[in-house]
Order: C-alpha cells, then structure tokens, then sequence
C-alpha cells in the first residue's frame, strides 16, 4: 500500500503520461474504432472494446448501458484493452427470465473475464456499477487487480427510508428527461443530461424495474472494510443520490484507499470526463506500475 501510494503521488506531481473479433463496428469514438463482443452463455451479454494491454472493465449505472462509457474507452484504450458491458437486460444484452439475484451480476463479470481468458482485471463502476465491483472484488478478490468505485455507495441501508423509497417511486414511474435532469448537477453540460437521457429512454422496462426491486432488497451492508483491491472512490461535491459524505465515509472503510472529490452531480464521467479519465488513468497506472 505504501509503495502505490508514493507511485501516485510521483503520477500526480509529474502529471498524466501520456482478442477476439466477434461483432460489427460501432463507429469511432475519439478516433477509435469500437467493436461490439458478445459473451456465450445465458443471458448473452454484450460488449464494446477498444484497445490492448490490460483489461479495465467498465460497469454502468442502473439507467445507463456501455455507451455511457463512450467518453472512456477511446481514451483509455492507448494503454488498456478498454471493455464496457450492456449488463443483463440492458442494451444489447439479453433479457432473462423471473426475478433477479443481484449477485447474478458478479457471476457474469466471471464470464467476461472468461471469455478475455485473463485471471484478473481492473473494474470501474459507476452507481449500480460501483455496487457490482465492490461485491465482486468481495467475492472474488483474487480476480480483480484494482478498483474504481465512483459515485456509489456500500449498500441501500446507507440511504434514509424516505431517500429509498424516492429512488423505488421515481424509477418505477420513469421519466427519462426528469430523471436525468434531476440526476446531473446544476452545471452540467447539455451532452451529459442528453447521453444520460438517452440511457434511460434505452431501458428495458422489465429488466429494469427488475433490477431496481433486487437494489433496494439485496444489495446492503456490504463489508467493504474486506476489500483487498488498491481502491479508488470518487465522490461529486452535488451528488443528489449518494452525497459526498457516504464516497468519504466509505473511502475511510477501505484500507489503503485513495478518494478524489468532483464537481458536478451524480454522473462524473459525463459531467466531467476530462477530469474523471484523469484521475482514473493516473490510478490504474500507478497500480500497473507498482504491482
């Protein structure tokens, strides 16, 4: 832990330094093409990738899906094999039949590791993909070789009753635009609220409010003092749904763990890419180069 914690700080007084084909091209983001991977095995799960090297995985939020990773993986896919997945019942993802198993979202993470054929990977989430990450490196610490955890949290029973019961009632009657507007800081850039919009128009209404239920009943007082991954927490200074205090409060629970303040609302990689891809490169480099 000492020896990452000094890499970082030389990355931070320095400054920034600068598979297998399976499906159509999505485009260009930043310059770089994005191929579409499907992963075998039920539900099929679907993946935009770019790059070599190491593989970052990122996990979205529970009205998102892997193009709300555009803004990352054309950046970071000049040092890292950059993956974002559609999880089960989002985007181009396969639905799946009765109720959801929250933890079904950490054996499919073992999937895609699977079909990469690598033992471990870093895992960046944000929101619902911040709370798979952390349950994942729970359960499997052996197969993650960093964590980034932004804008999330370690369980529901860290929200008031009346804060849970208004993240049920504004998702199970869903407004895409008010939700996204109520979601992004004041100052947010009409690209983020746009990109945010656009995922929760693209929800599948059943896999969704699926995974809204599983939320709220499963995913509680995770035991993130056991994480053994090098950790970043990024908390945003006007975070509507998990504020500023519980990214801290649980920074403080992780041993070793850095913790890096954002501006802007719930969604820091749209709201603030420049800054999010730079603190997130900086770390994922420095565990690299120290591990």
């Amino acid at each position: 832990r000492r020896q990452l914690a000094a890499g970082i700080r030389r990355l931070h007084e320095a400054g920034l330094r600068e598979p297998r084909p399976c499906g159509e091209d999505l485009g260009r983001t930043g310059g770089v093409g994005l191929e579409t991977v499907f992963v075998g095995g039920a539900p099929r799960l679907a993946l935009s990738l770019a790059g070599r090297g190491p593989l970052v995985l990122f996990l979205h939020g529970i009205g998102g899906n892997r193009h709300s990773w555009d803004g990352q993986l054309g950046v970071f896919s000049g040092r890292f094999r950059a993956a974002a997945w559609d999880a089960r019942g989002y985007g181009d993802s396969e639905d799946y039949e009765g109720p959801l198993d929250f933890h079904c979202f950490s054996s499919d993470v073992l999937r895609v590791l699977g079909h990469f054929k690598v033992e471990a990977a870093h895992l960046v989430g944000l929101s619902m993909g911040g709370r798979i990450a952390r349950n994942f490196a729970l359960a499997h610490p052996e197969r993650v070789k960093s964590l980034v955890l932004a804008n999330t949290s370690p369980g529901f029973d860290a929200l008031s009753p009346e804060q849970v019961a208004a993240f049920v009632e504004q998702r199970r009657h869903l407004d895409p635009l008010a939700q996204a507007k109520r979601l992004v800081g004041p100052r947010a850039p009409p690209e983020a609220l746009e990109r945010l919009a656009a995922g929760l128009r693209a929800v599948h209404r059943e896999s969704y409010l699926k995974t809204v239920e599983a939320s709220v009943r499963q995913d509680r007082a995770a035991p993130v003092e056991r994480i053994q991954a090098p950790t970043l927490v990024i908390g945003s200074s006007e975070d509507p749904l998990y504020p500023l205090e519980i990214a801290r409060a649980m920074a403080r629970r992780i041993a070793g763990a850095r913790f890096v303040e954002l501006p802007g609302g719930h969604v820091s990689n749209l709201e603030q890419p420049e800054r999010f891809n730079g603190a997130v490169l900086e770390f994922l480099q420095t565990v690299e180069e120290t591990s």
